[in-house]
C-alpha cells in the first residue's frame, strides 16, 4: 500500500479506502508526515492490522533535510526497538509536488 500527500491521492491500496487522504492544507512537515501516517494506521485497520504488522518501509522525502522530522513522527507509530525494516531516499520529483510518500509492506493474519 502506499500513500502521498499535498494532492490528496491515496497511490495505491489493498483495501477499498473511504476517501482522499486530506492533507494539502497542513504546511508543517511534521503535520504532513502526521497525517500520511495515520492514514496508513487507517487502511491498515480497515485489514485488521497495526503498525506491529509492518514488516518494510520506503520514504521518499522531496528533502532529505526533512529526515529528522519525519524519524521522529514515524518512530512514535511502533514500539521502542521494535521498528520494520526501512529505507529512505530522497526523491525531490515526487508526483504532484509531494513532500513525502511512504509505501508500507505489512504481514496478513492467519
Amino acid at each position: 500500500m502506499a500513500v502521498r500527500d499535498d494532492r490528496g491521492d491515496v497511490k495505491q491500496t489493498t483495501t477499498g479506502f473511504r476517501g482522499p487522504l486530506m492533507v494539502q492544507s497542513l504546511t508543517s512537515a511534521k503535520s504532513k508526515f502526521l497525517a500520511v501516517m495515520q492514514a496508513i494506521v487507517d487502511i491498515l485497520d480497515e485489514l485488521g492490522l497495526g503498525c506491529k504488522d509492518i514488516v518494510r518501509a520506503d520514504v521518499h522525502l522531496s528533502n532529505l533535510d526533512d529526515f529528522d522530522v519525519m524519524d521522529s513522527v514515524y518512530r512514535c507509530f511502533f514500539e521502542k526497538d521494535s521498528y520494520p525494516a526501512r529505507t529512505t531516499t530522497e526523491s525531490p520529483r515526487l508526483f504532484g509536488d509531494s513532500k513525502v510518500e511512504i509505501t508500507v509492506q505489512a504481514r496478513l493474519k492467519d
